[in-house]
């Protein structure tokens, strides 16, 4: 299994950046695929997940209504447009899958995923 995040850069707060994951190695129906960040000195943070079966999407707090997660069901892709980037979003951002079946809920903690992509870093200066 391979994860591979891409698409990260420097940015202007405001701005905005488009991440994408592919996945290899596996057939993510029934799987969840979600993001999540880790700023430096912190711990990592969950952004945002999407059931493959159903498209149930969920976000962490600090990037509701400025990031939107979306998937490629054809070319096992998800992709993460954020918008309205702001400093604090700096870190760097990880895709990952879980095998489970689960509430939304069950997605929101990394202990619960199976397969890490290499991280992707998005830097946002003020």
């Amino acid at each position: 299994v391979q994860l591979q995040a891409s698409g990260g850069g420097l940015v202007q707060a405001g701005g905005s950046l488009r991440l994408s994951c592919a996945a290899s190695g596996l057939t993510l129906n029934n799987y969840n695929m979600g993001w999540f960040r880790q700023a430096p000195g912190k711990e990592r943070e969950f952004v945002a997940n999407i059931r493959w079966n159903d498209g149930s999407i969920g976000y962490g707090d600090s990037v509701k209504g400025r990031f939107t997660i979306s998937n490629d069901r054809a070319k096992n892709l998800v992709y993460l447009q954020m918008d309205s980037l702001r400093p604090e979003d700096t870190a760097v951002y990880y895709c990952a899958v879980s095998r489970r079946y689960a509430g939304m809920w069950y997605y929101t903690d990394q202990s619960r995923y199976d397969h890490w992509g290499q991280g992707t870093l998005v830097t946002v200066s003020s």
